[in-house]
């Protein structure tokens, strides 16, 4: 498998910290940044194959960065995360190209799972099998 990207976007440093190690533990390269600017560099630099984006972030907030992640390439695929239940941001986001979203906390199994269906393909079956 090549080594697909994974890049995530919270100012959250302890949820960066968890969700770097979960992927690189799937076997993606991981990218993290705490803020708009350091990740819309990264989407330019390393072209990522998913985001995983906080919706609110210090300064720019996570759909005006969605908007130019989806203005620098619109393949990347982008998952939302949130700790508030704004439906109608949501939405927007969701309007703008955002896959899915999660709510904080959320459970990292399912995130795991969601990822690996993203970027595995539906189709492979293998996205499901878990333990050893």
């Amino acid at each position: 498998m090549d080594n697909k990207k994974v890049l995530i976007v919270d100012d959250q440093n302890g949820i960066r910290v968890l969700l770097m190690e979960v992927f690189s533990s799937e076997g993606y390269n991981t990218f993290q940044a705490s803020n708009g600017k350091l990740a819309l560099e990264i989407v330019r630099s390393e072209s990522p194959d998913l985001v995983l984006l906080d919706m609110k972030i210090p300064g720019m907030d996570g759909l005006e960065i969605l908007k130019h992640v989806k203005a620098i390439n619109k393949d990347i695929k982008v998952i939302m995360m949130t700790a508030y239940g704004e439906l109608d941001m949501i939405k927007e986001a969701t309007d703008h190209g955002a896959l899915m979203h999660f709510t904080k906390p959320f459970d990292i199994d399912e995130m795991r799972i969601a990822v690996n269906m993203q970027l595995r393909g539906k189709g492979s079956g293998s996205w499901f099998a878990t333990g050893s």
